[in-house]
């Protein structure tokens, strides 16, 4: 079984950044591709960002592009957010998943999901 469990969050002003953490128990984090979401309220939940298992590739979310980066550290079983340039819609739960490639269809899937942490943003 794999649990995630984020940290980090917080109130922040407009401007300013906040690196959001999420570590990862269980078996083989290392294969995991690691995505970021978030949920503002009375919105679905929005892709952010993934890294690859390698930590060689990432993908952005246009909205995000230029101001979050995500990094893992695979040794800590970890993987972060970096957010700069918070702007007040960026305020959501911010979620962590592990997700692998499903061998039939080919689409990655996101198998699990940690329980989020509150990330607000003041204007």
């Amino acid at each position: 079984q794999v649990q995630l469990v984020e940290s980090g969050g917080g109130l922040v002003q407009a401007g300013g950044s906040l690196r959001l953490s999420c570590a990862v128990s269980g078996r083989a984090f290392g294969s995991y591709t690691m995505g970021w979401f978030r949920q503002a309220p009375g919105k679905e939940r929005e892709f952010v960002g993934r890294i690859s298992w390698s930590g060689g590739n990432t993908y952005y979310a246009d909205s995000v592009k230029g101001r979050f980066t995500i990094s893992r550290d695979n040794a800590k079983n970890t993987v972060y957010l970096q957010m700069n340039s918070l702007k007040p819609e960026d305020t959501a739960v911010y979620y962590c998943a592990a997700g692998l490639v499903n061998f039939y269809s080919g689409r990655l899937e996101y198998n699990y999901w940690g329980q989020g942490t509150q990330v607000t943003v003041s204007s």
